[in-house]
Parts: structure tokens; sequence; C-alpha cells
């Protein structure tokens, strides 16, 4: 209410006819309210919430107004797109400080992206195939990729890459004869 009341002196006009003062106050007043609702849908937190459930209910299908005349891009579970920061090569479990771009949902190392997007123009996403350009306020590190990262880390300790095959065709013929 006070921002509406401060917003008056800038819309108010005088005439010869009185002010009908609350129904100009009410009417900034809905301005805001309808804008305050905007900014807060498209939060990031916000449109993260609203994919995470879209993907419970709809595994595998883009969200309505995300898909792209040429390319496509499904979600799956695991929201980790690249494994490894294209710009460093590290894998993303060892990112020190990793962030992830808001529109494609790849991740990076905070720095070398900061200083790829400075010096790079346009600085297109540097994903092979990705046709999205990365902007500095696009570019964060939000809480669900913390979490995300160490199931990551946590997954790969648990199944450990299969380096040892054991062959138990053997065992077949055995029984067999």
């Amino acid at each position: 209410m006070a921002q509406a009341i401060k917003a008056v002196p800038g819309v108010y006009q005088s005439s010869d006819q009185p002010t009908d003062f609350k129904t100009l106050i009410g009417v900034e007043a809905s301005k805001i309210r309808e804008a305050s609702s905007a900014s807060q849908q498209n939060h990031p937190l916000f449109r993260q919430f609203r994919e995470s459930v879209w993907n419970v209910h709809h595994a595998g299908q883009p969200m309505p107004g995300e898909e792209q005349e040429d390319i496509v891009m499904t979600s799956t579970q695991m929201s980790i797109l690249n494994v490894t920061c294209p710009l460093t090569g590290k894998p993303v479990i060892e990112l020190m400080n990793p962030v992830r771009c808001v529109d494609c949902k790849h991740i990076y190392e905070k720095d070398p992206v900061m200083q790829y997007i400075r010096t790079k123009k346009p600085p297109q996403c540097p994903i092979a195939g990705c046709p999205r350009v990365l902007e500095r306020g696009k570019v964060i590190c939000d809480p669900f990729l913390l979490i995300e990262i160490e199931e990551l880390r946590s997954s790969e300790t648990a199944a450990p890459n299969a380096t040892n095959i054991d062959d138990w065709t053997d065992l077949n013929d055995e029984d067999e004869e």
C-alpha cells in the first residue's frame, strides 16, 4: 500500500474536478500487485519448482512453452545435463564453484564461464549443439544444483565404474554336463 501511495504523485493530474484519491491509490495498488505476481512467477527458484513438479507427472516431456522450433530438449529425472565443465574439462562433481545457466541448464565453473561471457561476443553456450546465449544474470548457483551434484557424487561412490566383469557363461555349461 505504501508503494501505491508513493506512486500517486507521479500519476496525479490536477483538474477542475475533485480527485478521487481512493480510486487512484486502488489503481496503483493493482498495478503493483500484478507486477509483483509476474516477477514472482519468473523467479528462477519458482521456475525450477514448477519444472520439478512437471517432471514428476510428465517424465521426459518438455514443459509447455519450453519447446524450441529447431531443437526440443527433453528433461530427464536427473537434471545434470553435462558431466564435465565444457570450459575447464573438470568433472561436475569436482567443480569448486559450480553454476548453472537458467536457460539451457548446463553447468560450468563460475570464474571461467564469467570470463567467457566477458570476452566472447556473443557468448553462445559452449556445449556442442546448444543454441542458447549465456547472460551474466542467468548463470547462477541455485540451491538445487548443489544438492544434485552431491547426489551425483554419492551415486558414483556407491556404484564405481564397472571394470571387473565376471564371465558366468561357463557355469551354465557345467550344469548341463
